[in-house]
Formats: structure tokens, sequence, C-alpha cells
């Protein structure tokens, strides 16, 4: 993959504005315990459909012992849902889809650049990059540790239909 512009300058965030804390992410997305993969907001354009949020990496995270034993590295599926959560978050707070619940729907051209590890901040920029709504969205990703690049790709996001997972009944697809 060609090397593309970053979609911000994380350098124009202030990282200690935080525009929504633990509790207010948990207002729009569902996730709990060891699932929580966000620490704040920290950014929020609505008119560009830009989005920065980060997850402090820690050494008391689920996956530090055993991933890998002596050498923790975050794996790339929990940066991949840190990408998706800072997304829904997005999605939910300004109703894009049109959903009670968003969840995965695919990835495409994802790319983990450079490790990230216990102590890093890993910092998550979103852009909406097509819309359909109901239906899916796509957004494009970055993943930042300081400088370096470490993840990259775009997600796309589909309607959860809760309604009929609570109810027992599922169609077939």
């Amino acid at each position: 993959m060609a090397a593309r512009e970053p979609i911000l300058d994380l350098g124009q965030i202030d990282f200690d504005r935080v525009l929504a804390d633990l509790d207010e992410i948990r207002r729009y997305n569902p996730q709990r315990f060891e699932m929580e993969q966000l620490t704040a907001i920290v950014y929020e354009d609505p008119e560009r459909k830009i989005c920065v949020g980060y997850k402090d990496v820690t050494p008391d995270e689920f996956w530090v012992r055993g991933h890998m034993p002596g050498l923790p590295l975050m794996p790339g599926v929990m940066m991949l849902e840190a990408a998706a959560q800072l997304c829904s978050y997005f999605t939910q707070k300004y109703d894009l889809l049109g959903a009670q619940m968003v969840g995965f729907g695919g990835l495409d051209e994802v790319r983990f650049r450079d490790p990230v590890v216990p102590g890093d901040r890993l910092v998550i920029v979103c852009q909406l990059v097509k819309l359909r709504r109901n239906r899916i969205i796509i957004s494009r990703f970055e993943g930042w540790v300081g400088n370096r690049l470490v993840v990259e790709g775009q997600l796309k996001g589909v309607p959860i239909p809760i309604e009929a997972l609570q109810s027992g009944a599922r169609s077939s697809v």
C-alpha cells in the first residue's frame, strides 16, 4: 500500500483536553470490562467526519501475560478493536448509521507497521469514507504511537439487529 497523507496532524491535538472519558464513551459503546479499548476521546470534527481517541496500554491488560511471555505485544486484533470502538463511538454519537448498535462488518487494506507494548499510548484517528444509512459505514483509520504509524486500514460497520438477537430469532445470511 502506498504511503498516504495522515488523516490529521496530531501535533494540533490537545491530548489534555478530554472530550469524552470512559463514562461518556460508555453512553455510546456497549463494550465493558476487558473489552473496553478506549481511554478517552480528544477530538471530534462532525463536518469532516474525523474523530481522535486513545488507548493507554497498561501492564494490566488481559493479554499481557500470554502475548507473548517476557515480550508483551498488543495483539493486532485488539488494535483493530480499538479502532472499531472509536468509529462506533463517533457513528453512534452523531447517529450516522441509524442503528441501535454498530458491529464489525469487515476490514480492508489493514497493515500492521510497528509493535505496541504496555506503557504506550495508542492514538487512533478515524475518518468517514462512505455511508449508506441503515446499511454500512466505511471509515479509514490510523493508529499512532508517538510519531510512528503502527496500524492502518479501513473498517466497515454494520447495524446489529438487537431485537432479533434478543428474541432468539435469527435470520439466515
